[in-house]
Order: structure tokens, then sequence, then C-alpha cells
């Protein structure tokens, strides 16, 4: 006569569930809100290096192409902040590369010109960055929106432009969400992220 063995599954009580769902409440209360503020700071993190890069594109190219360049924005109606482009222009004996004059290239059509001949405006959208629920871009003034470079990469000092580029600021529209952030471009053309509110002796606060 042979002994049979039965082997009972044994599943999860009423009570084994109930502690488990607690557990992973607290788990997803503490954990949600920190991954959140991981994703926003490095959203706003993004967005200064988006802004950068357009000030490093615009340098690079009026070097590379001995020509002007210039980094323009404009408003972006999806994200509430600014799209940027970069134009370059060829200046003759005649007429000089500024707001007003001279042939700039555009985004399908190069400025003309043998250094750039190949060159088209280069256009980037602002529609994925924070929004302006989330994040706020200030400039130096209201009107400021462009910045000028000489083909030696500094800046253009001698456009008397009211819309005068100088840097653009990144904040938090919630309290410390993120660090306060600012994209300045030097005299020299060198671009630099920084913290404005910050002391002034602290290595991170801003170029004068």
């Amino acid at each position: 006569m042979h002994t049979v063995t039965v082997m009972r599954t044994r599943g999860f009580t009423l009570v084994e569930i109930m502690v488990g769902l607690a557990i992973l409440s607290i788990m997803l209360a503490i954990g949600v809100p920190n991954m959140k503020a991981w994703v926003t700071a490095n959203s706003a993190m993004a967005a200064s290096e988006f802004y950068a890069e357009g000030f490093r594109l615009a340098r690079a190219e009026a070097i590379k192409r001995n020509a002007v360049a210039r980094l323009v924005l404009t408003a972006n109606a999806t994200s509430g902040q600014r799209d940027w482009q970069v134009d370059l222009c060829s200046p003759t004996p005649t007429v000089a590369c500024t707001s007003n004059s001279g042939t700039w290239s555009t985004p399908s059509a190069s400025n003309g010109n043998a250094n750039a001949a190949d060159f088209l405006s280069v256009n980037r959208s602002a529609a994925n960055l924070l929004g302006s629920g989330q994040m706020t871009l200030t400039t130096d003034s209201a009107t400021a929106s462009a910045v000028y470079f000489t083909p030696l990469g500094w800046i253009n000092t001698s456009l008397s432009t009211a819309n005068k580029l100088k840097s653009i600021k990144l904040a938090p529209v919630t309290a410390d969400a993120f660090p306060t952030t600012s994209i300045v471009v030097t005299l020299a053309g060198i671009v630099t992220k920084c913290n404005p509110t910050v002391a002034a002796t602290d290595s991170r606060r801003c170029p004068p």
C-alpha cells in the first residue's frame, strides 16, 4: 500500500494583502513627489542647456565662416517660452549686417556668401520645455531678443538696437522647485551658466 502525499498551495490571506497594499501606498507617497521633483529639476537643467546651445552655435558659426551671426528669440505659443534661431550674414563694404540691413540667411535659404553658401538658419523650438506655469523666462529687458556676433566671435557692441540680448534667466514659479539659472554671454562671446541669486562671493554667481 502506497501513501500519497498531498501538497497544498498556500495563498495570501486578506490581512497579508492589506499589509502589502499599505506598504506600497507608503512607498508611493514618498517616492512619487521625489520623482516629480527630480524630473522637474532635470527639465529645468535641459532648458538652460537649450539656450546655451543657441549662443554657442551662433558664435561658432561666426568664427567658422568668417561671418556675422545672430541669435534671435521668438515666442513659443505652446510652452510660453522662447524659440531660438541662428542666422548668418556677410557684410560688404557698403552694407553692414545689422537688425535692419544686410542679407541674412533663413531656414530655407542661405545668404549667398561663399563662406556661408551652404548654411541655412538653425531653428529650435521650445515647445517641449517646461511651461510658463512651472518656469519663467526673463531677458535683460522686455525688448531684448537678439545678440550679434562678429566674425571673431565677440559680441558686436556697435549695434545700437533696443533689443540687445545679454542674458536669459530661468526661474521656478514655485519656490525651490529647482535652482534659478542664468545663461550669460560675455563681451568675448563666452557663454556662462550661473546662479544670479547667490551671494556675490559665491563662485556660482553671475559675472557683472
